[in-house]
């Protein structure tokens, strides 16, 4: 057994003869390397893919989370006479936690839901419209789509809207996915405290 191992270690010091390139080709040797240079790639791929497919779920969290907050910031009541309106807090509040995840509030797009929301004919009168020039789209007093009551009896729920999109950039290269652009959107519903 071990005069077998010591030929082989001889056989390798050898240097290569033209027919030995042959041999080469035709040993296992040559087939591991085959099967590497297809698998490699195709694993390089996949490792790549499960990161920016986890990526643009962690934005996407991000931007719900961002949109919630300031969802329950809207629905809040404010102090009349401190003149802190809910417009400029919930902007706020939606960029700090963007910030804090360190995703750029800045590329915030414009969204309008559609279909537009129902408003609510009780309270103060509703309104949809973008918050300044954040492009976050703040809706007041609207009907939620599917509001909280026990056994389906009473009213529908009224409440705020946030909403807005946010681009997100794909890099798989040599797949349809390389350099598309998605905009992936967040718009939250919370009951309001009127």
């Amino acid at each position: 057994m071990q005069r077998s191992m010591e030929s082989l270690d001889q056989r390798d010091k050898k240097p290569m003869k033209s027919g030995s390139l042959r041999k080469l080709f035709a040993s296992d040797r040559a087939s591991e390397i085959a099967e590497a240079a297809l698998v490699l790639p195709l694993a390089f791929m996949i490792l790549l893919g499960i990161y920016w497919f986890g990526r643009a779920f962690n934005i996407y969290a991000t931007l719900n989370h961002a949109a919630r907050e300031g969802a329950r910031a809207a629905a809040a009541q404010t102090c009349a006479s401190c003149g802190n309106g809910p417009n400029g807090n919930v902007a706020n509040i939606v960029t700090q936690a963007m910030q804090a995840s360190s995703v750029d509030p800045g590329q915030i797009k414009l969204y309008t839901p559609n279909p537009a929301p129902n408003f609510c004919t009780l309270g103060p009168v509703g309104s949809c419209q973008p918050i300044g020039t954040t492009n976050i789209t703040l809706c007041t007093n609207i009907v939620l789509q599917n509001p909280p009551s026990p056994n389906g009896l009473g009213a529908p729920a009224c409440g705020v809207s946030v909403s807005f999109r946010y681009p997100y950039q794909f890099w798989l290269p040599f797949t349809s996915l390389n350099n598309q652009q998605l905009l992936l959107t967040a718009d939250v519903q919370t009951v309001g405290e009127y």
